[in-house]
């Protein structure tokens, strides 16, 4: 094994660098994994731009990255399911503690989660990274690194849909065409979801969600009325949707999403933006519209990788851009500048292949 653990590491707000650090050795229930491809999230760039997210500030440097897959290089003594050579796609959170939250199947609300690239935490945006080995989960031979990789935004669409209870015959809207409304639209459709429509600021996202199968696209802009666009919805889709699945964090947003969601329907918040939001919480109350929340997954890594082995899910058209790692600072700019839809870091010097 070289000893070349080039890792991304964030300094502090705006001080992105690239350092070698020490290759860890894992703990007795740990493996040490060769990353192979790590994808770029918002909440990465976020944090580089702005030195933190809500209560989570950047203290200490930290390596970025928690979209990540790789092979198994070194197993603890205590690992059993995993060996040298096994391809996997890491679950960046896992709890830390076994507490209420964790015996009833919810361990994403564990308050002592450990979470890649949250601060304190360190993610995997590097060469060599360790992890709790119950949280490494084996790809199948048709399932790729990038798909591996992918498993944790499609998490996020997967957990959206169970909170927001897509069955046979729903009828969905999916609020923002970004990769977290993207894989959602992809989950809904394989959950049996009759029809889509997804809104966006962006006609090349909307195209993109076109091509991954929604039924209805719908061109917003930023000064549109939310109840306007809400009847847009209902007469594009015949009909008001049984659910909403909201993306964007963006207050007129999810004012819409409210107003469109038909009576004993569900609206579901995914996307995260200010601390305090004004909503017509009055006319979600009185049609009997309940409103739950999305904070990351929880048990879908097994779920995800079934539906990418069946190929039910085709996540590849979602990487527009791949960096090699030397040059993740470029990768993270054209995240920011927002080219494309996915950008895929290649930490495997030697294998560069999706």
């Amino acid at each position: 094994m070289e000893q070349d653990n080039l890792s991304l590491v964030l300094h502090a707000k705006g001080d992105l660098r690239l350092e070698q650090r020490p290759i860890p050795e894992p703990g007795s229930n740990e493996v040490l994994i060769q990353m192979h491809s790590v994808g770029i999230c918002g909440s990465d760039v976020h944090y580089w731009q702005n030195g933190r997210i809500g209560d989570y500030v950047v203290q200490n440097p930290m390596v970025l990255g928690h979209e990540a897959a790789g092979r198994v290089v070194k197993v603890g003594s205590a690992v059993k399911h995993l060996q040298p050579g096994d391809r996997v796609a890491i679950e960046p959170g896992f709890p830390r503690e076994i507490d209420e939250f964790c015996k009833s199947g919810r361990y994403n609300l564990s308050p002592t989660i450990f979470f890649c690239a949250t601060p304190p935490d360190d993610g995997n945006l590097c060469r060599y990274y360790t992890h709790n080995a119950n949280f490494c989960y084996k790809l199948p031979d048709n399932v790729s690194f990038e798909e591996g990789a992918l498993i944790e935004p499609l998490s996020v669409g997967i957990h959206a849909c169970r909170r927001a209870g897509v069955t046979l015959g729903s009828s969905v809207f999916i609020c923002g065409a970004g990769p977290i409304g993207l894989v959602t639209l992809m989950v809904a459709k394989a959950m049996g979801a009759s029809q889509v429509i997804i809104s966006d600021l962006s006609a090349n996202r909307l195209a993109k969600a076109k091509e991954l199968g929604a039924d209805f696209i719908l061109p917003v802009k930023k000064e549109d009325v939310p109840q306007e666009i809400a009847r847009h919805v209902e007469g594009m889709m015949g009909g008001m949707p049984h659910i909403s699945i909201e993306c964007t964090g963006v207050e007129s947003s999810i004012q819409t999403a409210i107003y469109a969601t038909r009576s004993g329907g569900v609206l579901v918040l995914v996307g995260l933006g200010g601390e305090m939001c004004t909503v017509p919480l009055v006319s979600a109350t009185l049609r009997e519209v309940d409103i739950r929340g999305v904070f990351r997954y929880c048990n879908t890594w097994p779920v995800a990788i079934a539906m990418l082995a069946s190929k039910r899910v085709n996540v590849k058209p979602l990487v527009t851009h791949r960096f090699p790692l030397e040059q993740a600072v470029e990768a993270f700019e054209a995240t920011r500048q927002g080219l494309g839809v996915k950008v895929m870091l290649k930490c495997d010097k030697r294998d560069q292949n999706p």
